[in-house]
């Protein structure tokens, strides 16, 4: 049987590559996009083909919903996020992420055609902590938290929120009897990259700042990045969204394995020399980076801990529960985007 698909943020980096993997499946029947950004060119083609139905509308305004319902689908994978943090208007990110992410879930729970919700976090939510090392690699079983760094903490808050929206739908009841509850899906990736990366991203990434236009690589002595390959991102979302025999909730790392890149790994891999920096110099960085460019550098209040400590992540439950096998390592990943 052909299902339908509800992707929010499906003209964004990582709802983009989803979107345009299932209009290919043939038991496949349509997607439909939720996304306040216009439709990119890239997709327009499958609406000439009538395999997408798009709707230009921000999650947090409850709008889309309706047409979301009569368009009935079977699984709603959210990946609409504002990851920019917003200069000096944190409330309003706050409606479109927080309060946006919970009106997806209102709907996932209360129409009966969604069977799965599938919902992209992160392991930022894990935290970065000083006492964080690189060699205690942080699993599903351990718990998140909070931090002072926006996006991980909303992404934190998304997920609690979701977690306790399946807990009230199982206890819900009409007339006696429970109602259908969908499965949850929630998958942590590590840094996502790849040839669309750099093509496709809004705005100034740090990522990409500093490794092509700064004369040297910053490094503090326990910095560490793991990246998971996007097209590794787009089959492993593929898998929970066709796999029938799951729990009611699974939570995965979405982490390839191997050693996690080090900052003098990136610095020769870019052609460039490692500068050794230290904590509070990245602090210093990132406030004065933050406030003197309004914003436009990535350097959000708490940015600079995600810097500064690592949060190596395993991501090996979805090889050893479903066989999922990565086709990039992190390295492998990191390099490919650079082609």
């Amino acid at each position: 049987m052909c299902m339908k698909i509800l992707i929010t943020g499906g003209s964004g980096y990582v709802g983009a590559m989803l979107v345009d993997r299932f209009v290919s499946r043939d038991d496949v029947e349509k997607v439909m996009i939720v996304d306040k950004d216009a439709l990119p060119e890239s997709l327009k083609t499958h609406i000439n083909k009538d395999k997408i139905e798009f709707l230009q509308a921000n999650v947090a305004d409850i709008v889309w919903q309706d047409p979301a319902a009569l368009f009935g689908p079977e699984v709603v994978i959210h990946t609409a996020w504002h990851i920019r943090e917003m200069y000096a208007n944190k409330n309003l990110q706050y409606v479109w992420n927080v309060n946006g992410s919970e009106s997806v879930f209102d709907f996932a729970f209360n129409f009966p055609s969604v069977k799965k919700i599938i919902h992209f976090s992160s392991i930022a939510c894990y935290g970065a902590y000083s006492d964080n090392t690189p060699d205690r690699f942080f699993t599903e079983d351990d718990g998140l938290r909070p931090m002072d760094f926006l996006y991980s903490e909303e992404k934190r808050l998304v997920e609690i929120s979701l977690i306790e929206k399946y807990k009230q739908a199982k206890t819900r009841g009409v007339n006696g009897h429970l109602l259908h509850v969908p499965q949850v899906v929630i998958i942590r990736p590590a840094s996502i990259t790849g040839p669309q990366a750099f093509k496709v991203k809004k705005g100034i990434n740090l990522q990409s700042f500093i490794t092509s236009f700064m004369p040297f690589i910053p490094v503090t002595p326990h910095w560490l990045r793991q990246f998971v390959h996007e097209k590794d991102i787009v089959s492993i979302t593929e898998l929970f969204c066709l796999k029938k025999d799951m729990p009611e909730v699974e939570i995965i790392n979405a982490c390839p394995p191997g050693s996690p890149i080090l900052g003098v790994d990136i610095a020769k891999i870019v052609g460039k020399k490692p500068l050794t920096l230290y904590p509070w110099m990245v602090r210093v960085l990132f406030f004065f980076g933050r406030h003197l460019t309004w914003g436009h550098i990535p350097t959000s209040k708490g940015g600079w801990k995600s810097y500064s400590y690592p949060i190596p992540v395993d991501g090996s439950k979805v090889t050893k529960l479903y066989g999922f096998s990565y086709k990039f390592t992190s390295l492998e990943a990191f390099i490919d985007a650079r082609k």
